[in-house]
């Protein structure tokens, strides 16, 4: 272990806890930093993430982990919960290691969108950080890929003048006031002001989920809630792309995401919206991620923690029995719904049946818990209603309505039943005079 570690400041990069320490150590030589806190002198420093963290962990102690420093340190968050849980498993052993095929899993390999070059600050952030810590420092936030404005302040983030793409592979940059531009600071008037600002906050709260709490199967299926609740579902489960790119461009347009190399060509079956929106394979960069929730109108955190996942039209089950003659009314005893189509609606059609040979269906799509209780049209009744039809009919206690009100249905149906062949054949000779109870309390 390390005698001493510079402890990074909050959302402060690790490359930048390093670069500092590198510095404060009095080491001339950058492979002597590298030994000293990766016990290898062959890693390559890396600004967004970086590797070896294993190693990295046990040199500099202060109760820090790999997930800690991979969470707070890093702009890896920013990727996370929109990778798939197999990707961020393949992350993790990544950064432990020696990082080989890291940034080709985060997708910032050649051909990702809004690579920055070199390293971007905030004036008046740098500022609170002299005025609090003696001394400015990289943040995460600002080195993120699509966002070119402020969190904090909704200021354009400046370019530090030492450029690390174009320094040695081994070489530690540290920022240094005296080559920062901290003069006055002035609001971004520029068009889409008020969207990069917001995007640029969605940025920072993806960069506080906590890593492993969400993946990329988990938000499909969030999208597809909200698609559904706004009618860009269809019956047979697709999504209405022509409808959702249309009005996506008039809230999002392409003379802003041109931009941001995010075009959206309607015509092309790959487009990165409808990959998005279908396939969880795919890659999509997180700043179109944050495209898409603008769209939807969505706050980063409420949805997340709060928007439930798609299930279908009619939930995820198991559906409740509404045989009112069953002694499980009400419960969730079926497993499973058959959904079919209204032949001139479109609208999905539900159709439930019970072991005890209730069957009912309903149109969805459901909008709320109640929707669990209602009865469309009642298919089949079965032999438990049926039953409990006559033993209600030998007490010849109950009119027609009654008895309709008690099952389920109206005094029609229980007229049809009485006059069956069916209830006839199961209702012995001494039934009669119920029938004739019948007879006369449905005039009454």
């Amino acid at each position: 272990m390390l005698p001493f570690f510079t402890e990074p400041y909050p959302d402060e990069l690790i490359y930048s806890a390093i670069a500092r320490y590198h510095f404060y150590s009095g080491n001339l030589d950058c492979k002597d930093t590298l030994e000293e806190v990766f016990q290898s002198r062959t890693v390559i420093p890396s600004l967004e993430i970086g590797s070896h963290f294993a190693n990295l962990v046990t040199q500099i102690g202060m109760n820090y982990s790999v997930e800690k420093l991979l969470s707070e340190h890093t702009i890896y968050p920013y990727y996370a919960p929109l990778l798939t849980s197999v990707r961020q498993q393949q992350i993790m052993r990544d950064v432990k290691g020696n990082g080989k095929g890291l940034y080709a899993r985060l997708g910032m390999a050649a051909g990702s969108i809004c690579k920055k070059a070199g390293l971007y600050y905030c004036s008046q952030c740098a500022k609170n950080d002299i005025e609090r810590f003696g001394e400015p420092y990289i943040h995460r936030e600002h080195q993120l890929q699509g966002i070119n404005v402020c969190a904090h302040h909704s200021l354009h983030l400046k370019k530090y003048p030492i450029d690390f793409t174009m320094s040695s592979r081994i070489e530690f940059i540290r920022f240094e006031q005296s080559k920062m531009d901290l003069s006055a600071l002035q609001s971004v008037q520029a068009n889409y002001s008020d969207l990069e600002v917001q995007l640029a906050q969605m940025a920072y709260k993806l960069l506080k989920v906590n890593i492993s709490k969400y993946s990329r199967e988990n938000i499909v299926k969030k999208y597809r809630a909200l698609l559904r609740e706004r009618g860009y579902i269809t019956t047979a489960n697709q999504v209405r792309q022509q409808e959702l790119h249309k009005d996506f461009l008039r809230k999002i347009p392409n003379n802003f995401l041109e931009k941001y190399d995010s075009f959206l060509d309607i015509d092309d079956e790959y487009n990165w919206l409808k990959v998005l929106t279908r396939n969880i394979k795919r890659h999509v960069h997180p700043i179109r991620h944050l495209y898409f929730l603008c769209f939807l109108e969505q706050d980063v955190k409420r949805f997340l923690e709060e928007v439930t996942e798609d299930q279908g039209p009619f939930g995820s089950g198991p559906w409740p029995c509404l045989n009112k003659a069953a002694n499980h009314y009400k419960r969730p005893v079926i497993e499973k719904v058959t959904v079919t189509r209204d032949y001139k609606s479109k609208a999905p059609i539900g159709t439930f049946e019970c072991s005890c040979g209730f069957v009912y269906a309903r149109k969805g799509p459901d909008q709320s818990t109640d929707d669990l209780y209602h009865i469309g049209r009642i298919k089949s009744f079965g032999n438990v209603w049926k039953a409990k039809l006559i033993e209600l009919g030998k007490e010849q206690t109950y009119s027609i309505r009654a008895l309709g009100k008690m099952l389920g249905v109206d005094s029609k149906t229980i007229k049809k039943y009485l006059q069956s062949e069916e209830y006839k054949s199961k209702s012995s000779v001494d039934n009669t005079p119920s029938q004739l109870y019948f007879q006369i309390t449905a005039k009454t």
